[in-house]
């Protein structure tokens, strides 16, 4: 019983959301499905690269993206975007400056 009266709650709140957050929940609930329906026999959920970084872009761009999270903990994805973003500047301060050239010296 309580199950349903919270299932029309929720209805109901849909109402009030704009057609972007609808839009961008569906998105997330069935991208949490779908990474379920293909991990469906493992003790927990394989995440991929791709998966991950739906998320780390889903929590840049939603604000209300930590509710419908399930699958992993809203503290997980912040660390994936810390990584990444690390990796990143690891990536692009390794490469360097260019070189001077010697007819400039």
């Amino acid at each position: 019983m309580l199950n349903l009266l919270w299932c029309l709650l929720l209805a109901a709140r849909s109402l009030l959301v704009t057609q972007r957050e609808l839009a961008l929940e569906n998105l997330a609930l069935r991208h949490q499905v779908a990474v379920l329906k293909r991990t469906v026999g493992t003790r927990r959920p394989q995440l991929n690269r791709w998966d991950r970084g739906l998320w780390v872009v889903l929590s840049r761009l939603w604000t209300r993206w930590q509710l419908v999270l399930a699958i992993v903990q809203p503290a997980t994805v912040i660390r994936w975007h810390r990584e990444g973003f690390r990796r990143f500047w690891t990536r692009k301060s390794r490469a360097g400056k260019p070189g001077v050239s010697e007819h400039a010296v």
